[in-house]
């Protein structure tokens, strides 16, 4: 390190060592000097160390630094941790979705170099699992940035054959007719309206054969919602190619832990379809069935999500036994009103389970809030003509949402839903999470499996 150049920076306040920040300095040599921040000692964790280290890979990337060697920092922490943190926020720094343009521009590609004196071997098993983690966030924004014209019902599942069969995972594709033998009514009803026929993704990756536990993965799936009947405003529909952020989640999740080879048992299901209008269409006012053979009075056909999700999640904690499950859905616009973009709301039914779910997104650096599951809101569901309603009424959306698809969970099976109706797709960055699609819970499932 240069002393001098440090001094330097420092009095023209060009970098001052505050967290997330990075300066690069040339020389005549063209050997120049690279700084980030990270703050305080106190308050360094992960997320600083990702977020800063993201920092310093933009300003490698724009200043077209083709090799860099860096001094790992010696800090009194875990040093696995601390090579997934760097790694992945120089990583994160990689990440553009510009397939579609004419004028892509040229990333230049930066060979990193590490130099450490200690604890090799543990920073560079975290490394390894940053680039895992990478492959399925990149995977998981790739799928939810594509428009509704390239990714639907059926080429949803081709992705997921494509991606996720190489690493060993069992995908199975279920079409139309196979989806009505399996009586997912409320599924079908949502999807009956669109062209495209719909498609129910099960992903099954078995590598404990010594546990007889199995984690559940379930994500909407809902791969363009025009509204239905309910039709949404056109301002509204534009980016509704994103309403299935859960699906890419799960996806995304799946590779990053079969990369991995985690020894752990996970299924993951997609109930994958298109709201659509037509003729054909499920109408506000209809009661109609479901796999659970719950009916359901339906209220708002652009409550389609829920209806998705309640034959998904039956079908993952019925059918394939899961012993704990969590699912995520771009549900609710209420979740948006109430908790912004940066926290992922979320309700259960097992106050233990969210802990594991929890802790995994602290590690993760994804923020959850948990909500409150009490009669107050399940009655709200209640229908006086069907068994139950898929509006819960003008307040406490997120929260009657959520426990609508908690109906649907085999009885005792934990369950933990998230909404990330506002944290999937951002309209501007932040942090080291781009605009439009984030690939956010990728790593809090990835790090829930593998404390499992």
């Amino acid at each position: 390190l240069n002393d001098n150049n440090l001094k330097f920076l420092s009095q023209h306040k060009l970098f001052e060592g505050k967290a997330n920040t990075a300066y690069y300095l040339p020389d005549i040599h063209n050997n120049g000097y690279a700084y980030v921040g990270l703050g305080n000692k106190e308050n360094l964790n992960q997320e600083i160390i990702r977020k800063s280290y993201f920092t310093l890979g933009q300003v490698l990337i724009n200043n077209n630094i083709e090799e860099a060697r860096l001094q790992v920092p010696e800090l009194d922490m875990c040093y696995e941790d601390l090579g997934e943190a760097i790694a992945e926020g120089l990583l994160q720094a990689t990440y553009r979705f510009n397939k579609y343009k004419s004028d892509k521009e040229d990333l230049v590609s930066t060979k990193i170099s590490f130099i450490l004196n200690k604890n090799e071997e543990a920073f560079f098993k975290g490394v390894c699992e940053a680039k895992n983690l990478i492959k399925g966030i990149f995977t998981t924004r790739n799928l939810v940035n594509e428009p509704a014209n390239t990714i639907y019902p059926e080429s949803l599942a081709e992705e997921a054959i494509n991606i996720l069969s190489p690493l060993g995972v069992n995908v199975k594709v279920y079409n139309m007719k196979e989806i009505e033998e399996l009586g997912m009514e409320a599924f079908l009803s949502v999807g009956r309206a669109s062209s495209r026929e719909p498609r129910l993704i099960v992903m099954e990756y078995m590598n404990n054969k010594d546990s007889s536990e199995l984690l559940a993965f379930v994500g909407k799936g809902v791969t363009y919602d025009a509204g239905g009947l309910a039709i949404k405003p056109a301002s509204s529909m534009a980016t509704m190619f994103s309403d299935m952020g859960g699906a890419g989640t799960v996806i995304g999740a799946m590779e990053a832990i079969a990369s991995a080879q985690l020894k752990v048992n996970v299924i993951s299901v997609v109930a994958a379809c298109e709201n659509m209008v037509a003729g054909n269409s499920y109408k506000n006012g209809d009661i109609i069935n479901s796999m659970s053979k719950k009916t359901i009075e339906i209220l708002n056909t652009d409550a389609e999500g829920r209806l998705t999700l309640a034959d998904a999640v039956y079908y993952a904690s019925n059918n394939l036994n899961a012993t704990k499950l969590v699912d995520l859905a771009t549900l609710t616009g209420a979740c948006v009103g109430a908790f912004g973009f940066e926290v992922t709301a979320s309700v259960t039914n097992n106050d233990d389970f969210f802990k594991e779910v929890n802790s995994a997104s602290l590690k993760a650096g994804e923020m959850i809030w948990k909500m409150p599951n009490i009669p107050y809101y399940k009655d709200m569901n209640k229908s006086k003509v069907a068994d139950l309603k898929n509006i819960g009424g003008q307040y406490g959306g997120m929260i009657t949402a959520g426990l609508f698809v908690g109906e649907f969970v085999k009885e005792n099976t934990p369950w933990v839903h998230l909404d990330i109706a506002g944290t999937s797709y951002l309209d501007a960055p932040s942090g080291y999470l781009p605009a439009f699609a984030t690939g956010v819970m990728v790593k809090t499932l990835y790090y829930l499996a593998k404390e499992q």
